[in-house]
């Protein structure tokens, strides 16, 4: 997404300036053509020489510019995505009350490109009051924005708001742009998500369950919002979602199943959940203590309602499954995907580093029912997740054209 694509990068004057030197880099390295844009604050902090070296094009400073009597309408059309790294508490407060008083937030009121900011700054300003409305004023307009981790900070103490990392902020940028390709390819559908594990009980305390943290069902969920779809979340984990989801929360296979089968008229229906394949088969009346017979837990199998999903499958629904492995992910994947009468079927090593369960990124392999595999590199599971619906969408287009034929 990154290649070819003309990207403004502004930086602000922050101690953080100097690390959007890597993001420039990376950035280039990827194939985008960077813009570099510095307020005179900026400069104080990293030399115009640096990012005019790394970047496309010399770096610009000035709204009075003579090569160009309106450079900030030019880029602001010019750019594909804006990106502002750092964006100090200034540069928020200046960009949400539409004030414009230097090159860089002139360009942000110029354009109608997408806009990402990366705000950093010390811990007490991060946490006023007026920086948080000034970033919820921007969030609603739908700027994207990268919030700071903890960490050292300028001053030697440690606290939030320290930059993000470059990687994330390349990757922020990339979501953009796609969100931006792909914005209103899923308007007018309902789309159905289910996430996290579920919990089996044992006794009013214990439950058997797995290591599901719900991110990846989450991630489907907004990224399904953010292309237009209408979004019902059936979910085990309470987890912040941003507004306009129908969230419902369950927690037994049993509830899901509950949930999920009145809705499954949904135009797609995305089963990102780890249902539990077993269950005890009797559940204790009290909690079972230490000093008790050792219990014998018998399990009996949970009702496979995707199964019922498939079987049901109306003309024109999509169902999507998932399947966590640890060995013949690819071979296991496909067997389920025919079995239970999938469109796609999402394929992941559980086993393998950084993948899966409780972690913030995936690698998958995305199987459709018409033989073809797409790998899905290692990726943040907001990445993972447009990478998903994508092959929803051009599964609906492929079976709408040969429909028609």
């Amino acid at each position: 997404m990154l290649s070819g694509r003309t990207i403004v990068l502004g930086v602000s004057g922050g101690i953080a300036a100097y690390k959007a030197v890597e993001v420039c880099r990376r950035l280039v390295d990827a194939g985008a053509h960077v813009v570099p844009v510095m307020t005179q604050g900026a400069t104080r902090f990293v030399g115009e020489v640096t990012f005019s070296a790394l970047a496309s094009e010399p770096v610009q400073t000035s709204l009075w510019a003579e090569r160009d009597p309106i450079p900030h309408t030019r880029l602001g059309q010019r750019a594909d995505l804006v990106l502002v790294c750092p964006a100090t508490a200034r540069l928020i407060g200046d960009y949400a009350a539409g004030i414009s008083h230097d090159l860089l937030t002139a360009t942000l009121l110029a354009t109608r490109a997408p806009v990402v900011v990366c705000p950093a700054m010390h811990t007490e300003m991060w946490e006023h009051p007026a920086v948080q409305e000034n970033l919820a004023t921007l969030r609603r307009r739908g700027v994207v924005v990268v919030d700071p981790g903890e960490g050292r900070l300028a001053g030697g103490d440690v606290g939030a708001g320290r930059l993000a990392d470059p990687d994330d902020i390349v990757a922020a940028a990339q979501r953009a742009l796609v969100q931006a390709s792909s914005a209103g390819d899923l308007e007018g559908l309902s789309v159905l998500v289910t996430a996290g594990g579920t919990r089996e009980a044992i006794d009013p305390v214990r439950v058997i369950t797995n290591r599901s943290s719900g991110k990846q069902g989450y991630a489907l969920a907004e990224q399904a919002m953010a292309r237009g779809a209408k979004v019902t979340l059936v979910t085990t984990v309470a987890r912040p979602v941003v507004p306009g989801i129908e969230v419902i929360e369950v927690t037994s296979a049993a509830d899901m199943e509950a949930a999920v089968m009145p809705r499954r008229d949904a135009d797609i229906i995305v089963m990102a959940a780890a249902v539990a394949d077993f269950r005890p088969a009797q559940v204790a009346g009290h909690k079972i203590r230490k000093g008790d017979t050792v219990p014998q837990i018998v399990l009996e199998p949970t009702h496979d309602f995707l199964v019922d999903l498939g079987a049901d499958k109306r003309e024109g629904q999509t169902l999507v499954g998932f399947a966590a492995e640890t060995e013949d992910v690819v071979a296991s994947a496909r067997r389920k995907l025919e079995r239970k009468h999938l469109d796609l079927i999402v394929a992941n090593d559980v086993s393998a580093p950084g993948v899966g369960f409780d972690h913030d990124t995936n690698q998958v392999v995305i199987l459709n029912a018409a033989g073809f595999d797409h790998d899905v590199a290692l990726s943040d599971k907001r990445s993972i997740a447009d990478a998903v619906l994508d092959a929803v969408v051009e599964w609906r287009r492929t079976t709408a054209r040969h429909e028609t034929a």
